[in-house]
């Protein structure tokens, strides 16, 4: 299945992890996807925690979700300030609604967690929310990917090749 032509999203906040953006971002345009930047403000510079900024293409409430393949969340310090955001929050439980690929790295997990969509799924993380990520219902393992079903997660940047070809691999099973 070719991925070209299609749609994914990241959403982002200042103090993303830069590599947890940029990697899959570059990587499944590669793959011939339409990525798409979202904050809460279109247009607008976003800073990583190591000063590399990316800018938005949309705001959250210019988003059709349903346009989208796959949604992706980056990790660093962004996820604590994204899960507070209503319209990333149903724009999670949409995508895990429609079975449709859901990327998190590192803390990206709290966005699912306050999303309320990890009961029973098999996932991984950055250790620092490993009880986070179990209080919430998940089933944690220290692994470089997981897969379960649409849900794709990894735990930190050493993992990003594992986590892009991960990525790739469950978007092309749709």
């Amino acid at each position: 299945m070719t991925l070209e032509g299609k749609k994914i999203l990241t959403v982002v906040e200042d103090e993303f992890e830069d590599s947890e953006l940029i990697y899959p971002h570059y990587r499944l345009q590669e793959e011939g996807m339409i990525a798409h930047i979202a904050g809460k403000e279109a247009g607008k510079s976003y800073y990583g925690k190591h000063g590399v900024p990316v800018m938005t293409d949309y705001s959250f409430d210019q988003i059709n979700i349903e346009e989208y393949e796959a949604l992706l969340v980056p990790g660093g310090w962004a996820p604590d300030k994204l899960r507070r955001y209503d319209e990333v929050l149903k724009m999670v439980q949409y995508m895990n609604d429609q079975q449709k690929v859901i990327g998190q790295i590192c803390h990206a997990g709290w966005v699912l967690i306050s999303a309320n969509i990890l009961e029973g799924k098999n996932v991984t993380s950055t250790p620092g929310i490993k009880d986070d990520m179990m209080n919430a219902g998940a089933v944690w393992h220290n692994e470089e990917v997981i897969i379960d079903g649409h849900l794709v997660s990894s735990r930190r940047p050493p993992d990003l090749p594992a986590y892009g070809h991960a990525l790739v691999t469950a978007l092309k099973k749709d």
